[in-house]
């Protein structure tokens, strides 16, 4: 089995009348515990992109991830995800290309539509040109990568007239692309489009080991050949070796997804894909989440493994303890050829 890491880093703001903060300190301990992942024996990390928080989540990925490639070399530099409608897409794909290049080829592009209504907002931007603008982004990319000779295009968002696009990336003929779904419709929407598949943090075991054997079925009809590390399934990962460590780490988990719901919601938004009420949410980051010990994270990525899962990138809240430990405690028992376990040990 695979291990990644996954998540974010902060650039947090000085407090108004507080001495001079420096905003750097988050970013670099995040490239320090991604230096020391790759040493550990993990395979990549997967950087989100966000913007208009408050609270300094990463809006710049690929600049983050450039210079976390000059600092390593074995390391996966992934995007989970690059938001397509709120970029420039000749531009985005300089930027790629450029960090795929010089990373020797080590750019994982991953890519999706967006989901926070303030980020929309604050780009003045309607949420319902996200599918539009996502899929003319990737045809524009796809082209940006691909062709060695003078191209135009003519879309609904984007006009580029006779353009070659520089640098060419390492990895031809694209890097690796990976598309975040959560339901049968955009597993099959990834599927179709030959990219790999990012399942996120906040879904359940049953839905993953669902759309993991979609997956599997939707590219093996397409006549491909299916590869288990084509998919990545996300999830959040705390040692709790007490039940009082469990509850104080399961309730910041419910209180940091509560503040980014609140930041995704549209005011009167009544949509299924956010839940409201609050004990239903609390069941929901805690059903999802891998804490507890050493014995109980194993058995919970054994389930996983035996619904097919063999990729797993891990956000650990930035504690690179849990990164440590993990790699101390629970890799070793995964290394080597797969081995399926009952899912309700």
């Amino acid at each position: 089995m695979r291990f990644g890491l996954f998540g974010s880093a902060q650039a947090k703001r000085p407090e108004p009348g507080a001495e001079l903060t420096d905003s750097s300190q988050g970013f670099r301990e995040w490239i320090d515990n991604n230096v020391e992942a790759e040493a550990l024996g993990f395979h990549s990390t997967f950087v989100v992109e966000h913007h208009f928080t408050g609270f300094g989540q990463v809006s710049a990925s690929l600049n983050l991830l450039t210079w976390l490639g000059a600092r390593t070399t074995t390391l996966r530099l992934g995007t989970a995800v690059l938001v397509l409608p709120w970029h420039n897409p000749v531009l985005l794909a300089e930027q790629a290309a450029t960090l795929d290049l010089l990373s020797g080829g080590r750019l994982d592009f991953g890519v999706g539509k967006g989901y926070r209504y303030n980020e929309f907002a604050g780009f003045a931007m309607p949420m319902d040109e996200a599918d539009g603008r996502f899929d003319e982004s990737m045809d524009v990319i796809t082209k940006a990568f691909t062709l060695d000779r003078p191209w135009s295009h003519k879309g609904r968002y984007w006009q580029f007239g006779n353009v070659i696009v520089e640098p060419p990336p390492a990895t031809r003929p694209h890097p690796a692309i990976w598309m975040g779904a959560g339901s049968e419709r955009s597993v099959r929407q990834v599927s179709d489009r030959g990219y790999n598949l990012l399942l996120g943090q906040y879904d359940l075991m049953e839905d993953v080991i669902r759309h993991v054997a979609q997956f599997k079925r939707d590219v093996t009809a397409q006549g491909r050949a299916y590869d288990p590390m084509q998919v990545a399934v996300a999830r959040a990962v705390h040692f709790a070796d007490t039940p009082g460590e469990l509850e104080a780490a399961q309730l910041r988990r419910l209180q940091g997804h509560m503040r980014i719901n609140k930041l995704a919601e549209k005011p009167g938004d009544d949509r299924e894909r956010f839940v409201h009420n609050e004990a239903e949410m609390r069941k929901l980051c805690d059903d999802t989440a891998i804490f507890g010990t050493t014995d109980q994270i194993i058995r919970k990525f054994e389930a996983l493994r035996a619904g097919g899962v063999e990729y797993a990138i891990v956000n650990f809240g930035g504690s690179i303890e849990n990164i440590r430990r993990f790699a101390k405690e629970v890799m070793p028992h995964f290394a080597g050829a797969p081995r399926l376990q009952d899912a309700a040990k």
